[in-house]
């Protein structure tokens, strides 16, 4: 049976000053990638990046608008995933060819990863561009956090059709102090993660499995949501800007005009009765020529 919770559960090793998160996204990631036609290959690296990004988003210390895009010369040549600060999720992949199973090296090339955090009260968004470094989306972000906090993180990452989960693990200043063995020690622990544990099993009670030597400190969970509403509004301001000759041409070509919203995912379509309202509507500007 099909979970139908999301969710982001903060922890933090009271003895060791080490935190950490484990998110499990079911009913939202499956609404994300409905009717993508994704291979599993893409669907698997798309939900890692799905993952971390809600679970760096609920961390972060000034709420905003996280995005991240990962960009490359390889088939797969872009994923994006947005998360507002309520986490409420949207993304998408691009591919250019087929995709088969391959490690996300082989899928991206050569790339960058761009973050974007949007805050409310600053003039523009905060941006970072870096390489793509490391054959796994745990792996890239495990760089990106060492090299843009200063803290080593560690991260386990895994998804399917059904699920997208992660456990993430970040060494907090103090953590040598409490216990030099400490960020070894339960680093060790979670290496031992199943991929089914980890997408199946209520996060406390992997929490229990994995440190039940250690002292965890469980934070209350927050929802993880795919709440995107389709606008037609919006796409109709859109198409009335292109005007009526542009439309008309595509009317002649196609017999529809369909746009398609990647982000949220969403299918937009209008015949030749649509497009006349639209023009016909009192607000709609003159004909283009």
């Amino acid at each position: 049976m099909l979970r139908e919770d999301s969710l982001v559960l903060p922890f933090l090793f009271d003895d060791l000053d080490i935190r950490g998160s484990i998110v499990q996204i079911n009913d939202a990631w499956r609404a994300m990638t409905a009717q993508r036609g994704y291979t599993p290959a893409v669907r698997a690296v798309l939900g890692e990046l799905t993952a971390v990004t809600a679970i760096m988003s609920a961390n972060l210390k000034q709420p905003g608008r996280l995005t991240f895009q990962m960009q490359g010369h390889g088939p797969l040549s872009l994923m994006v995933v947005d998360c507002t600060e309520a986490l409420n999720l949207r993304g998408y992949a691009k591919t250019d060819e087929a995709v088969g199973d391959r490690e996300l090296g082989g899928l991206i090339g050569d790339g960058h990863l761009q973050l974007t955090l949007d805050v409310a009260g600053l003039d523009q968004p905060y941006q970072s561009l870096v390489p793509v470094e490391g054959n796994t989306v745990a792996a890239i972000f495990e760089h990106y956090l060492a090299q843009s906090e200063q803290q080593p993180a560690a991260l386990w990452l895994v998804a399917n059709g059904d699920t997208a989960a992660g456990l993430f693990l970040q060494k907090l200043p103090d953590a040598d102090l409490r216990d030099p063995d400490g960020w070894a020690r339960v680093t060790s622990l979670a290496a031992t993660v199943k991929p089914d544990e980890l997408r199946s099993l209520p996060p406390e009670d992997v929490l229990a499995r994995l440190f039940h030597e250690e002292t965890v400190r469980v934070f209350t969970p927050r929802p993880v949501l795919h709440r995107w509403p389709a606008d037609p509004e919006k796409v109709k301001s859109m198409l009335r800007a292109l005007g009526r000759e542009e439309l008309e041409s595509v009317l002649e070509a196609q017999g529809v005009v369909e746009i398609h919203d990647d982000m949220s995912n969403h299918t937009y379509r209008f015949d030749a009765d649509a497009i006349h309202e639209l023009f016909a509507a009192p607000d709609a500007p003159p004909t283009q020529h």
